[in-house]
């Protein structure tokens, strides 16, 4: 039978006798419940945290990120001594953007380990981010003795975290026993990872935690599970009507959304694309997974494909906001062919002419066997037309950039200008872009050549991702780093660029600092000292922050500068910040929202 466990035992392999939180030696318990009972006796008896590591071992989980205190701290140390890495972030959300960004890159959960009540709470954000943007994440957070937060009679960081996360995430547990952590682990990771993923929230309560149990009797809880992610392959039927639709279709295109780069079906889209000689568009976390400048990408063409194409394929793309919900500047008599896992994403904006249910993978395999037998009917001049768009687009484009190159001090094209042949040069590194002028204006000027490789804000556009997310990035692929930031958006999460510091990881961030949201020129209407809601500090020294700890820093006032600075950065792969100064007029209102009193706001701005 389970009893709870005191405090720490100082007989692991690994030494944990000088930890403060609690000692075999005075037998008090750490996680406030009162308790004085006896710890347990290694190895002959076993915790829940033991348990708990061992399952998460047990479907492969080798990373956990978090942040540890009552009363999940001997969680992470255990998780250590077993080898999983354990990051340590200064922040709950930071620590799930990171596991996030881990579950979008890797295709396997990231797990986010949290302490109980405002950590909880903190690290839900983010999973409930992963829910809508559907990253595989779990999320993992100690919780109070559950009979005091039953009767509400005010004990320790008490809060019901089951009911709070069960409304916000794709689905949620709470484990109240040590034998069930490894059914409750399995079911968190085939509920994160299958299906359309999404985030998991594990709520493992603190008599859970802290149980002991005999070893002996541990091994009766564990099994190997079988077909973690099935494959789902759609129906044939589904698959010949949208082959069908598409063959006959004047003026095709295919929207390749992030599902796409999640499910890491860039081989079969580029035959798709080739075998059709259809044109593509990626949305923002879609770039790449195709070249954005091979000859049938449509990335400059965005209101004309809405307004002209008579057939769309919807692949790893959903028709939400991003995407005007299928109405706006899009032809009332275009059709959709949408590829998806989830049923009920059908006909949910627009009428669906030919749904695909099905994994990614699966469905294009069986809609390229199709697409093989028939022939396509597209027009001759569609695809040179869209090329010669695009040609003229760019053109201007070009002509943007090379206007502003010397503008002093910088604004945000002058920078860009200066970072678009260095990420060029290095197209292997991933891109984290998060703020709002930055973010629109580097996702128009940074092309992607590989998949994977740009992660931003994404479906609820999110501020506060980028840190975490870069964190993620490394971790989880090892390869090199850039975050390019507003100065609004670092200001979320910017304290978490210790950890990269830390765990010395190959991350450049880089801030564009126009001293303000949106940008520095805000007035404030009643005369007042007081800024602007809109100001920060055009002022501000990022680069100082850096060097506090202990990481590269640059501070750069011309694109020359920065261009040297970025190339230098990256080379290094250690943890460097570049503080790009910006003219406070650099940037405007992102939402464009001015209009809803045009008179007031006119004497907002100088």
């Amino acid at each position: 039978m389970a009893r709870i466990a005191v405090g720490f035992h100082d007989d692991r392999a690994i030494s944990i006798k000088d930890f403060t939180m609690a000692t075999t030696n005075n037998n008090s318990c750490s996680c406030k419940c009162g308790s004085t009972q006896a710890a347990p006796v290694y190895p002959q008896q076993l915790t829940g945290m033991d348990i708990m590591v061992r399952a998460l071992k047990m479907v492969g989980i080798d990373t956990m990120y978090g942040l540890v205190g009552i009363p999940v701290t001997e969680l992470a140390y255990i998780a250590q001594q077993q080898g999983i890495r354990f990051v340590g972030f200064r922040h709950e959300q930071q620590a799930g953007m990171a596991a996030a960004t881990h579950g979008y890159l890797t295709g396997k959960p990231g797990v986010l380990l949290t302490v109980s009540s405002l950590g909880f709470l903190n690290g839900l954000t983010a999973t409930t981010n992963a829910t809508v943007n559907c990253y595989p994440m779990i999320q993992i957070s100690g919780s109070s003795v559950r009979e005091p937060i039953d009767l509400d009679q005010g004990n320790y960081e008490a809060l019901d975290q089951y009911n709070v996360a069960k409304g916000l995430v794709k689905a949620a547990y709470r484990v109240n026993k040590p034998e069930d952590i490894p059914t409750a682990v399995v079911r968190a990771y085939r509920a994160a990872i299958s299906g359309r993923p999404g985030g998991v929230y594990l709520d493992v309560t603190e008599t859970c935690l802290g149980a002991v149990v005999n070893s002996a009797d541990v091994e009766k809880y564990f099994y190997t599970p079988v077909d973690l992610c099935p494959a789902m392959p759609p129906a044939a039927e589904a698959v010949a009507r949208a082959a069908d639709m598409l063959a006959a279709a004047r003026k095709p295109a295919i929207i390749i959304g992030k599902g796409a780069a999640f499910a890491r079906v860039e081989d079969q889209l580029k035959k798709l694309v080739d075998t059709t000689g259809m044109p593509y568009l990626p949305m923002s976390m879609g770039k790449g997974v195709l070249p954005d400048t091979g000859d049938l990408s449509a990335l400059s063409c965005r209101s004309t494909i809405m307004g002209q194409a008579d057939v769309v394929i919807l692949a790893g793309a959903r028709l939400n906001w991003l995407l005007s919900r299928g109405h706006g500047k899009w032809s009332p008599d275009t059709k959709f062919i949408q590829f998806d896992i989830e049923p009920t994403e059908i006909d949910c904006n627009r009428p669906i002419a030919a749904p695909v249910i099905g994994d990614l993978a699966s469905s294009l395999d069986a809609f390229n066997a199709a697409m093989a037998t028939r022939k396509m009917s597209m027009d001759p001049t569609w695809v040179p037309s869209l090329q010669a768009e695009t040609k003229e687009k760019n053109t201007k484009f070009a002509a943007r950039l090379s206007e502003n190159a010397s503008a002093q001090p910088m604004n945000h094209w002058t920078a860009l200008g200066a970072i678009k042949p260095v990420m060029a040069a290095n197209p292997d590194v991933i891109l984290i872009n998060e703020g709002a002028n930055t973010l629109d204006d580097t996702r128009d000027t940074l092309d992607m050549a590989l998949p994977r490789h740009r992660v931003d804000c994404a479906t609820w556009a999110i501020m506060g991702m980028g840190i975490g997310s870069s964190i993620g990035a490394a971790v989880s692929t090892g390869k090199s780093v850039v975050a390019i930031e507003g100065d609004s958006a670092f200001g979320f999460s910017g304290m978490d660029f210790s950890t990269i510091c830390r765990f010395n990881l190959p991350v450049t961030v880089v801030i564009f600092n126009n001293g303000g949201i949106y940008n520095g020129v805000g007035v404030n209407p009643s005369g007042s000292a007081d800024p602007a809601p809109t100001t920060l500090d055009i002022h501000a020294r990022y680069d100082k922050m850096g060097e506090a700890f202990g990481a590269t820093t640059y501070y750069v006032t011309t694109p020359d500068d920065l261009s040297k600075s970025l190339t230098e950065a990256i080379a290094s792969r250690k943890p460097c910040l570049i503080d790009v100064q910006l003219g406070a007029d650099s940037g405007k209102e992102s939402g464009h929202i001015g209009f809803l009193n045009p008179a007031a706001l006119e004497k907002f701005t100088v």
